[in-house]
């Protein structure tokens, strides 16, 4: 189990010869462990898919209905999230596109405030910032 960690976080196309071997022996001996594999690389699939808005929010049913049927608490809060957040959600099918740019950014500017122990000066910071990430 101590190696099987990496092959986790990727999907079964992704995996090499020894990977498969490895999830193969985890897999039979925690089947918890591969039906929570398989939610997660049936949603990784939706995302990758070059699908419509309509075509998705159909796959998204039918993850659900796999979710409310492994009865997994994480994921059943993730259905909820999704299921709150749908609409937005589903806005990513449009232009497949997300915000992760910008959610870099504001990271980057948190980190660099960070390490000026707080700012003083808000139209200096302004312009350091400009100088430096512009």
């Amino acid at each position: 189990m101590a190696r099987s960690r990496y092959l986790l976080y990727k999907s079964r196309e992704k995996w090499t010869l020894s990977q498969k071997q490895r999830a193969s022996i985890l897999f039979t001996q925690y089947p918890d462990l591969e039906q929570a594999y398989g939610l997660t690389d049936g949603l990784r699939k939706i995302y990758n898919q070059n699908i419509s808005k309509s075509v998705a929010m159909t796959k998204l049913a039918h993850w659900f209905r796999n979710v409310e049927e492994a009865d997994f608490k994480s994921f059943s809060t993730l259905r909820k999230t999704i299921m709150n957040r749908y609409r937005n959600i589903l806005n990513y099918f449009d232009q497949r596109s997300t915000n992760a740019a910008a959610e870099s950014f504001n990271a980057k500017i948190k980190n660099f405030r960070m390490q000026l122990r707080g700012v003083k000066d808000r139209t200096f910071f302004i312009f350091r910032l400009a100088k430096l990430f512009a």
